[in-house]
């Protein structure tokens, strides 16, 4: 009876956070930056299995098998139901939240009036660069897809696929303009016009323009860059260590004195809230093996290794989501007279990697507390011990964490998105592609010279070369799935070693890679002693990896499934399923161009 009236309790928001409200100045437009910078830290980097799209791009790969492996007893089954690649079917979801992020800017930069035009142009660019790049992404994880080109502000139930063709002279097209109007120098995240660069590189491979590709990659190594060769950092005074470890210690990838890097994303445990990603890099969760389990028995039938003290914390709490190839820990390494024992290459210096012969129980309680680890008391089938126990490329995946109570999967931490190092590696490819052997090599001793590996001629340079060294270089950094599956269509578009277009999910150069590398997979042609643990090659149904999974691959495999959700939803149009893959039988012949623009590059002068 004696309080406020009804007209009082009437909601009157001040303002509302829409785009309307949000892209009216220019701070508006920045803010969305902002996001996008997050997004692609969060996205591709940070958190386990389902949350960092990373993690699948060396699946299936030279190096690495993981739970995202075909289950030779799913064969036959729609996306959503396979064991392995459903995680990878349903990203493509997420990836087109982040292109609308990037659409949204697109769309609304000539919303306002722009009183300095040049920074127009920069916001412009970082949002082209952040759609091209995720659109690369798609196009060499799923083939032909979707275009979505502009800010979309009501329900659509057409889309209809694009040949990844078209979309690759789209994003072409987009990374020309954005390179000329990004900012030389950025802050830690951000991207600058080195980053612009070599991502129109990677474009250009992709669409076979070749002398492009060679000369964008120059316009990184030839600008405000250079190799680390001499120790720097926070470790810089242990001389233990080298280079290559001071090279990825987490907090030494976005230093001032890394001239090496091109772009990182930034994390680190004590931003606020917010600004930093609660899991973290989950690294040694993902690519170290576990240990720690109770299969892992002392002679007396008890356990000898636990999930706590020594070794703990610094090998951290491992359930192998991707468990690494004997090639990646050991066979890769053997090269020009040397064992991967006696190699001189830095990054496989002993001091860089855990090595199975250097494992010892740590259970206190053991009676064979502190000596060295073996299978003789392992249980549980030799198939699945093999990936329990492996050597850890310790250099890259160790990532302390910050707080005591998490669990030791890898904490919070800076991560190379592009560094230099890959850049030599595209230019090297690209000579390749143009039969510059000797340009080739040049650029892969860059990268070999500052490990001390074994300078090699212009005789060795090979396709599979290059990626034997950007396996050795860039294991858990660059988008390896990706770019195998970007040399399969090279290799068949231009009919090299008998692979054509018309029989590309039949037959590729993928899954020869692959299989001629992972020892995991049935299809392995060599059989003998395991180099790890001294045991038979767990060859076909024997592997059995976590999960119960008995790996497979086929060829169609090069490409992931498109989810059932995004074909089953689009009522009204057609997206197209990857063949091989259920549901391919109802494709429709995808679109070849592009219509329309959503934005307009600025007349001369203006």
């Amino acid at each position: 009876m004696i309080s406020c009236s009804d007209s009082f309790l009437e909601p009157e928001p001040q303002s509302f956070f829409a785009p309307e409200n949000t892209y009216t100045n220019e701070a508006g437009f920045e803010a969305q930056l902002v996001t996008m910078r997050k997004t692609l830290a969060d996205a591709e980097f940070t958190g386990g299995r389902g949350s960092a799209l990373f993690i699948g791009q060396w699946d299936a790969t030279e190096a690495g098998i993981g739970i995202w492996a075909m289950d030779k007893d799913h064969l036959n089954g729609s996306p959503s139901t396979y064991v392995g690649f459903f995680q990878q079917a349903s990203m493509i979801n997420d990836v087109y939240t982040y292109i609308k992020d990037a659409n949204v800017v697109i769309s609304r930069i000539d919303n306002i009036e722009w009183d300095d035009q040049q920074r127009r142009n920069e916001i412009l660019a970082e949002a082209l660069w952040h759609r091209s790049y995720w659109y690369n992404r798609l196009v060499h994880s799923y083939g032909d897809v979707p275009f979505v080109g502009e800010e979309i502000q009501e329900a659509k139930l057409d889309f209809q696929t694009h040949t990844r063709e078209a979309i690759l002279d789209k994003i072409q097209s987009d990374m020309e303009f954005a390179v000329e109007h990004l900012p030389e120098e950025a802050v830690p995240g951000a991207v600058s016009r080195g980053a612009g660069y070599h991502l129109l590189s990677k474009i250009y491979l992709a669409n076979l323009e070749f002398e492009q590709a060679r000369d964008a990659a120059s316009e990184v190594i030839n600008g405000p860059y250079a190799l680390m060769t001499e120790r720097f950092g926070e470790d810089a005074d242990d001389p233990k260590r080298n280079v290559i470890w001071d090279l990825h210690r987490p907090m030494n990838k976005n230093s001032s004195a890394n001239t090496e890097t091109i772009l990182a994303i930034v994390d680190r445990y004590e931003a606020p809230v917010g600004a930093r990603d609660n899991a973290g890099m989950f690294t040694m969760r993902t690519f170290h093996p576990d240990w720690w389990h109770s299969r892992h028995r002392d002679s007396e039938g008890n356990a000898g290794m636990i999930d706590d003290g020594p070794m703990y914390d610094t090998l951290g709490r491992g359930n192998p989501d991707i468990a690494l190839t004997e090639f990646l820990q050991y066979r890769a390494w053997e090269e020009e007279g040397y064992t991967w024992e006696d190699t001189p290459d830095l990054r496989r210096a002993d001091i860089n990697w855990v090595d199975v012969h250097e494992m010892r129980y740590n259970n206190p309680e053991s009676v064979n507390y502190g000596d060295q680890w073996t299978i003789e008391y392992t249980t549980g089938a030799r198939g699945r011990v093999i990936t329990s126990m492996y050597a850890m490329p310790y250099y890259k995946t160790y990532v302390p964490e910050e707080s005591e109570e998490a669990s030791p999967f890898g904490g919070n931490g800076d991560w190379y998105l592009f560094r230099l190092a890959e850049t030599y590696l595209i230019r090297a490819e690209a000579n390749y592609w143009l039969d510059n052997m000797q340009a080739a090599a040049d650029d892969i001793n860059k990268i070999r010279a500052r490990a001390e590996a074994p300078l090699i001629s212009a005789g060795d340079v090979t396709i599979d070369y290059i990626f034997d060294e950007r396996v050795r270089e860039l294991f858990a950094e660059g988008m390896q799935q990706n770019e195998l599956a970007r040399v399969s269509f090279t290799m068949a578009e231009l009919g090299r070693n008998g692979y054509d277009m018309e029989s590309i999910h039949q037959d590729n150069w993928w899954y020869d890679r692959v299989i001629s590398r992972n020892f995991y997979y049935p299809e392995h042609p060599e059989s003998g002693t395991s180099i790890s643990i001294g045991i038979p090659y767990p060859i076909g149904d024997q592997v059995e990896i976590v999960g119960g999974i008995h790996p497979h691959i086929n060829p169609h495999n090069f490409l992931w499934p498109v989810a059932d959700n995004m074909i089953e939803s689009n009522t009204q149009g057609r997206v197209n399923q990857n063949p091989g893959y259920p549901g391919a039988e109802n494709n429709e012949p995808p679109l070849e161009t592009i219509e329309g623009e959503s934005w307009q590059a600025p007349s001369q002068g203006s």
